[in-house]
């Protein structure tokens, strides 16, 4: 057995849907119910619209509390996102991995905490800072 080859539908495109997967039936007879039946959700399908660019970020820290990201929770970036005004963001600033709040003006960007214990961060120009993702959704436990 050198190399298997495996005949499949899914040649790895977004433009599979669990539609497109075979019911196996094993008596060879289909039921009416099986017409009706409801399709289970796909959360990649549902939550991540650019594969090759989300990566799964897991939180550590309670600097966005007041946004509703906990520590522990799971972060959803999509990396190819453009990182607009208010949006929140994974940045890298001299080496460190910061979620935070962007606030961009004309000549100054500031990574805004969503909590009253840590203060605003201004980046200086000159720092090593860049931004590395753009959350677009937050997992947690109940």
């Amino acid at each position: 057995m050198e190399s298997e080859i495996f005949n499949s539908i899914y040649k790895g495109t977004k433009n599979f849907t669990q539609h497109d997967v075979h019911r196996a039936n094993a008596t060879g007879f289909s039921t009416p119910a099986d017409e009706y039946m409801e399709r289970g959700i796909d959360l990649n399908e549902q939550l991540i619209k650019n594969k090759p660019a989300t990566f799964f970020f897991r939180m550590n820290g309670d600097s966005m509390e007041g946004a509703g990201i906990f520590s522990g929770d799971v972060l959803i970036v999509d990396r190819s996102i453009t990182n607009v005004n208010g949006k929140v963001i994974v940045a890298v600033l001299n080496g460190e991995m910061l979620v935070r709040r962007l606030d961009k003006t004309f000549n100054k960007i500031r990574l805004v905490p969503e909590t009253a214990k840590l203060a605003i961060i201004d980046v200086d120009p000159f720092s090593d800072f860049s931004v590395w993702g753009v959350v677009t959704y937050v997992v947690h436990e109940p």
